[in-house]
């Protein structure tokens, strides 16, 4: 069972780590219920998840692709499976800071060896990365990356 405090707890420690980003890409985000409380802290937030039903927030009802135009300032997923490499690479291709909270791999790697992937992925496009944990049930490790300074 999902932490039903996830999206709360993902928005604070984004606003916490990444005060200047006002707007923000919520990739492969389901209903838009980060989307809703990135809003509540007072972010700018478009959702991308081909879903039909969602929450009244800004949405984008198609996959995010390396192509979207860059309108963020942070690109980031809560448990966005197959889209957690391409927000990554995104993140790098754009010059922006990142966030994720992986869950499954997208080619059947398990969890652990997936994160040290995810990181190695963001640190060879030139990112700096780093782990934490948010304190809730369920995938809770976090990988946040940005440019070298």
């Amino acid at each position: 069972m999902a932490d039903k405090r996830r999206f709360d707890l993902f928005a604070d420690l984004l606003v916490a780590r990444f005060p200047d980003a006002k707007r923000v890409f919520d990739v492969a985000g389901g209903m838009g219920k980060l989307n809703e409380a990135l809003v509540a802290r007072g972010r700018e937030c478009v959702t991308f998840d081909r879903r039909h039903k969602h929450l009244p927030v800004a949405y984008a009802e198609r996959e995010f692709t390396l192509d979207e135009p860059c309108a963020a300032d942070l690109v980031v997923g809560m448990h966005a499976d197959g889209a957690t490499r391409v927000i990554i690479e995104y993140a790098a291709r754009h010059g922006l800071p990142f966030a994720v909270v992986p869950c499954c791999s997208d080619n059947s790697m398990p969890y652990k060896p997936w994160m040290r992937h995810l990181a190695a992925l963001g640190t060879s496009l030139g990112l700096t990365v780093e782990e934490l944990e948010l304190p809730m049930e369920g995938r809770a490790r976090v990988l946040l990356g940005h440019r070298v300074l």
